[in-house]
C-alpha cells in the first residue's frame, strides 16, 4: 500500500489509502469521523442494519496502528455516533479500545455527534488539539491560519472510469487545509462540489480519492469542478 505524500505549514504528511493520515516527525496517527456504534444508534429509532460497523472499524484500525506504530492517535471528532455510544460498545471491543489506548496516546477531539468525552475508553478529550503549526478539530474554521486539519463533512468524489462512474470517500488539499475523509464502517459522504465543502477550498485544492493499494489525485478548480490532474 501506497502512501501520498503532502506538506502542510512546512511538515511532511503522509495520505494512506486507507484513509488516514500520518505525521512522521511527531510519529502522530490521525483518522476522522469514526462514528462507531452507528448500527446500534439506528437499531433504537427502529432501523435495523448489521452491527458489525464498530468491530469492522476497530479492524481497520489495529490494521493503521501495526502499519504506523504511532506514538500518539487523534481521533477528529464524531468518533461516536452519539453522546451514549461508549456505553453500548460489546465488550470485546471496549476491551480491544482500551488496549489500543493503553498502548498509544489517544487524544480524543470532540464532535458535534459526541460533544461530550465518553468515560472509560482512556486517552484524552479536548475541543482542539494544537500542536505547532497544525492545528487539529473536527469543524474547519474558514479562516484559520495555514496548518488547519478537520474533518466533518464526510468529503467524496465521482471520477468516470471505464466501467462508469466511480464515488469514493477522498482527502481535500489546498496547501493550506486538510480535510479527512470519515473512517467509520457506515459513514457516508458528501460531495466535494457540496457548497458546504467547496467553500472552505475557495481557490480550489486537490483531492486524493482512496483507491485499495493507493490514492488518486484530482484538481478541484474554483467553482468545484472535479477534473484528472
Amino acid at each position: 500500500m501506497t502512501a501520498a505524500p503532502i506538506h502542510l505549514a512546512g511538515e511532511r504528511l503522509m495520505l494512506d489509502p486507507m484513509g488516514a493520515l500520518f505525521w512522521p516527525d511527531r510519529r502522530m496517527l490521525i483518522v476522522s469521523d469514526l462514528h462507531l456504534e452507528k448500527g446500534s444508534s439506528f437499531a433504537r429509532r427502529g432501523m435495523l442494519l448489521p452491527p458489525w460497523d464498530t468491530h469492522a472499524t476497530l479492524d481497520r484500525l489495529a490494521l493503521l496502528l501495526r502499519r504506523w506504530s504511532p506514538a500518539a492517535v487523534i481521533a477528529l471528532g464524531d468518533s461516536f455516533h452519539d453522546a451514549q455510544g461508549a456505553d453500548r460498545l460489546p465488550a470485546s471491543e471496549q476491551d480491544r479500545l482500551r488496549a489500543m489506548t493503553r498502548a498509544h496516546r489517544f487524544i480524543w477531539v470532540l464532535g458535534n455527534h459526541d460533544p461530550v468525552p465518553q468515560n472509560g475508553l482512556g486517552g484524552a478529550w479536548v475541543d482542539t488539539h494544537a500542536d505547532t503549526p497544525l492545528v487539529f478539530r473536527h469543524q474547519a474554521v474558514p479562516k484559520a491560519d495555514a496548518g488547519e486539519i478537520v474533518g466533518h463533512h464526510h468529503p467524496k468524489a465521482t471520477i468516470i472510469a471505464r466501467t462508469g462512474p466511480v464515488s469514493r470517500p477522498c482527502f481535500v488539499f489546498d496547501g493550506k487545509r486538510l480535510m479527512m475523509p470519515a473512517f467509520g464502517a457506515y459513514t457516508g459522504g458528501l460531495d466535494v462540489r457540496d457548497p458546504a465543502i467547496n467553500r472552505l477550498f475557495p481557490r480550489g485544492g486537490r483531492v486524493f480519492l482512496l483507491g485499495k493499494e493507493r490514492l488518486f489525485s484530482f484538481e478541484i478548480g474554483r467553482g468545484s469542478a472535479v477534473r484528472i490532474a
